[in-house]
């Protein structure tokens, strides 16, 4: 699927979410790079409130622009299974 920019993906993506949106407590996240403004026009078209979260990719060790997962500004992290178990990466790296 082809977008004209981030903000008609964010409006195609709140269409597809607008069934989703009754719950009490739904809250819309971005992450930057790009998804802050998809993550904003989410939020204004379904009424809810936008929040950002600072990440940090953890790339893969020769191959800089692959993730193999990600930490947050608090410290919390998420690696791949998948990914470090296919490309024989020790969880310790």
């Amino acid at each position: 699927m082809l977008f004209k920019d981030r903000h008609d993906a964010g409006t195609r993506l709140a269409e597809a979410l607008r069934e989703y949106v009754p719950a009490d407590d739904a809250v819309v996240v971005g992450l930057p790079r790009g998804g802050v403004v998809v993550a904003a026009e989410v939020a204004r078209i379904l009424h809810l409130p936008l929040d950002i979260i600072a990440a940090k990719k953890i790339s893969m060790p020769d191959n800089p622009e692959f993730a193999v997962g990600a930490i947050a500004s608090d410290g919390e992290f998420f690696l791949s299974p998948e990914v470090l178990a296919s490309a024989a990466i020790p969880e310790t790296y």
